[in-house]
């Protein structure tokens, strides 16, 4: 299956902190409907460089994707070797720059490739993918509410405003520990449907129903962002970054 994609739409901002340690790539100003793989991040660490993890998990992912990647679509092994590359790097960097030490990053990652499109997640950051308002596919947060949601010690609606919400159970780190990225190949998409990709400063001020609505209401791509954007702009305490990823058009070989 061959998937064309419509102009995507990114923002990211440092929100009422002080600094934005979140990353995505590439960049708005040089996204296109070409672009073969878009990346997410959102760094963890304050002083301890969350700024520095993020960007560098996206120039490592990058990297590692342009470099070595002869497939048309990454398996779940390659996208963890690519982690393992990063994990690498973090140690690095860290030699060189001991003040860094503690930082870390989640990670959202989506690759159009030839038979499908390619999601892979570390973290709380999410990847959503909409047809017609409703969420087709939506990533498992890897956090300690989610966990307790999971085993039924809290309630979903609990786990919006828990006050251990922020605290995640997988992160890129490091090798001193390792983790593994979910990874999900995906190739029920058709014409019109939408993929977004967010840091938690997103879905802290959008409900999953909130999302639901905007998707199926808002004219274009172009609508969606600036919606997002002013409620964030003006609500958000956190750091905010997302791509939307409008699919123009599908073609399944024969």
């Amino acid at each position: 299956m061959t998937i064309t994609l419509d102009r995507p739409f990114a923002a990211t901002d440092k929100g009422k902190r002080k600094n934005n340690e979140d990353c995505i790539y590439p960049v708005s100003e040089l996204a296109s409907a070409g672009q073969k793989i878009f990346l997410v991040c959102d760094g963890v660490g304050g002083a301890s460089k969350g700024e520095v993890a993020s960007s560098l998990a996206c120039e490592c992912l990058n990297t590692f994707f342009d470099t070595f990647l002869e497939h048309d679509n990454p398996t779940e092994e390659f996208v963890n070797k690519a982690v393992r590359y990063a994990e690498a790097r973090f140690d690095e960097y860290i030699s060189q720059n001991p003040a860094a030490q503690g930082m870390a990053t989640t990670l959202t990652m989506l690759y159009n490739g030839a038979n499908g499109i390619t999601i892979a997640h570390i973290g709380d950051s999410r990847i959503y993918h909409f047809r017609k308002g409703l969420i087709i596919n939506k990533t498992e947060d890897h956090s300690l509410v989610n966990s307790w949601v999971r085993l039924g010690i809290i309630k979903p609606e609990e786990a919006a405003h828990h006050p251990q919400r922020n605290v995640i159970t997988r992160a890129i780190t490091g090798t001193a520990m390792p983790v593994e990225a979910d990874v999900k190949l995906i190739t029920d998409i058709r014409p019109g449907d939408r993929f977004l990709m967010c840091t938690d400063g997103v879905t802290e001020q959008f409900s999953d129903n909130d999302l639901c609505l905007l998707f199926a209401t808002a004219r274009n791509a172009e609508n969606i962002k600036d919606t997002i954007v002013e409620r964030c702009i003006n609500e958000a305490k956190d750091n905010f970054s997302f791509y939307i990823l409008p699919v123009q058009k599908t073609h399944k070989k024969n």
